[in-house]
């Protein structure tokens, strides 16, 4: 039995996924998850790189421990982070993440430069103030001393490959998140580049998913007792969630649900027109050069950050079941409003923003959790007529992967919404993703259509009706 291995690293958590095939059906196994999260450095909002490498460790030593040690391994997670080596390979400055607020007032220093409608026209990317051009922005202007450092970005996968294996690339998926990659000729924008005056020699090779970076470090294979190779999967989570959604037509528009949203469809040609740019839909990398043209929503971010805010004391199903009892509380926030990006307290945000529209503020739990998933679905409802607008047809359905896709009122509710079909599932579609795009690279399957197919028929797929009735699954 062949084993592959998914290091799916998400903004809450992290987990070591194994697949493999076994009587023609995808398997999967979660072998190892850990708790992720920023943490607060030198006034920073920074990630813990070198726990949750230790977490990577404790991983693949489990899967010896079960006997499924794998062949082949992939990394992803979110985008838009970086880590800036110098020439030793020591991490220069922090290892800050996107929700920090090192980048308030960055778009204006960018848009001294190049106009947000001709940055829009070259790369496709829509405007989210923790891209990687702010972020590096901000290292520019607040620590000018970093880069004249640093001799090598690593967007965070890539970072992690190259603990793994030693090797040094950029990879495609990831790096279009940044903002710095030219939508036409799908590498990095030298001329941009130049413009902003981020100097060159930080930006590795690009490689595209599937790239095979080699075995791991020898040090590391004695130490974990069994050797593998490194196989680049779509290491933007988003692109392997994507690649997982089971269906080969292109009648729907996909949600990969998680701590964001990320919805859209695929395709072949990048849209970089004015009105796609006004209507703030990105064109971000997918696996074999196809796009993933969406709009980043807040997602689950908010239910779990308030949850945290009350010591996590209700399970999700018991959040769910607070909010379907008060599922007829009306008041309602726009679900993607900057000011729940990093708030201070996630509960006082949403009470501060019905205040100031005059709506009933929740007094529980409850009326708070069904604000938030209600407020979410009317999201998806106004992005789905947005997309239609933009791609000038319809769509009959909308299939949701990722762990979001387990939250039936919320389904329901999105189905009502938005008036279409729902089809909810995979639930771990990222890992899936990320060991297809393995399984593609060393044969076992021999396009994405024939995978698309098996993971239809592998894994359980949920069929809501227009009205949000479980009709399958």
């Amino acid at each position: 039995m062949t084993y592959y291995g998914a290091l799916d690293f998400g903004a809450s958590s992290g987990r070591m996924m194994l697949g493999w095939i076994e009587d023609g059906k995808f398997q999967l196994q979660e072998v190892h998850r850990f708790e992720n999260g920023m943490v607060k450095k030198d006034g920073e909002l920074c990630w813990e790189f070198d726990r949750i490498f230790r977490e990577v460790k404790i991983a693949l030593k489990k899967c010896k421990e079960i006997g499924k040690m794998p062949s082949y391994v992939g990394v992803d997670t979110w985008g838009v982070d970086f880590v800036l080596l110098d020439k030793d390979d020591n991490v220069v400055g922090n290892t800050v993440g996107y929700r920090d607020h090192r980048t308030d007032g960055m778009d204006d220093e960018v848009y001294k430069i190049i106009s947000l409608e001709d940055l829009y026209a070259r790369t496709g990317i829509q405007k989210a103030i923790f891209n990687t051009i702010y972020q590096l922005m901000a290292v520019k202007t607040k620590h000018p001393e970093y880069l004249d450092k640093a001799e090598t970005l690593l967007y965070v996968p890539d970072y992690f490959h190259f603990l793994l294996t030693g090797q040094k690339v950029n990879e495609y998926t990831e790096a279009t998140t940044g903002q710095l990659i030219n939508a036409a000729s799908c590498e990095y924008d030298w001329e941009l580049i130049d413009r902003l005056g981020y100097p060159r020699r930080i930006f590795q090779k690009l490689v595209m998913p599937g790239t095979k970076l080699g075995h791991i470090r020898p040090e590391l294979a004695e130490e974990i007792g069994y050797d593998f190779e490194v196989v680049v999967p779509c290491t933007h989570d988003t692109g392997s969630a994507v690649l997982s959604v089971p269906a080969n037509d292109d009648d729907f528009v996909y949600i990969s649900s998680g701590t964001w949203s990320l919805m859209g469809v695929e395709r072949k040609t990048a849209d970089t027109s004015a009105k796609s740019c006004a209507l703030n839909f990105t064109n971000e990398g997918g696996y074999d050069h196809r796009f993933r043209y969406l709009k980043n929503i807040m997602g689950l971010w908010m239910i779990n950050s308030a949850r945290h805010e009350v010591n996590d004391k209700y399970s999700f199903p018991q959040i769910v079941e607070m909010a379907e009892a008060e599922k007829d509380f009306p008041s309602r926030v726009d679900a993607n409003d900057e000011r729940f990006l990093s708030p201070d307290s996630m509960i006082g945000e949403i009470k501060k923003a019905c205040e100031e529209s005059g709506q009933k503020v929740p007094e529980n739990f409850g009326q708070l959790a069904t604000l938030i998933y209600t407020s979410l679905a009317e999201c998806y409802a106004k992005t789905e007529r947005e997309l239609e607008e933009a791609n000038g047809r319809s769509y009959s359905r909308i299939h949701i992967v990722g762990g979001g896709c387990n939250v039936d009122y919320l389904n329901r509710l999105t189905a009502k919404a938005t008036g279409k079909e729902v089809h909810a599932g995979p639930n771990e579609g990222t890992a899936i993703g990320n060991i297809t795009a393995q399984m593609l690279a060393t044969g076992v399957f021999h396009s994405v259509e024939e995978a698309r197919e098996n993971i239809h028929e592998s894994f359980g797929i949920k069929v809501y009706s227009s009205d949000g009735e479980l009709i399958s699954g």
